[in-house]
């Protein structure tokens, strides 16, 4: 299974092992991961999944759809060149190691 680790905002460091065809938010919130809400469930309507790729990453993500795009101008924290929606990354064997970083607040 992929490893996936999630970086508080206060950079506490959790490495999950996340299923393949997950997305990176269910991994999150399957595994108990403070910071990721998910209100909507992973329909791409609430934007309480918002993380920052680590600026580092090499991985293959998902392309960004203009729904996902669009509602990156609405989180509840700064929109940055490496924002995703996590509901919007499936987990995929080659994303083995991605580092995602949590906002300071969702709501």
């Amino acid at each position: 299974m992929p490893k996936i680790t999630y970086v508080t905002h206060d950079g506490i460091e959790t490495v999950v092992d996340v299923a393949v065809n997950e997305t990176v938010m269910r991994g999150g919130v399957l595994n108990g991961i403070k910071g990721i809400v998910a209100q909507c469930g992973g329909g791409a309507s609430c934007g309480t999944c918002h993380v920052y790729v680590d600026p580092e990453n090499t991985k293959p993500l998902a392309e960004m759809h203009q729904v996902e795009d669009e509602l990156l101008y609405f989180t509840a924290c700064e929109r940055k060149e490496n924002s995703r929606l996590s509901c919007q990354l499936p987990v995929t064997e080659e994303l083995d190691g991605l580092v995602v970083h949590l906002p300071e607040k969702q709501l």
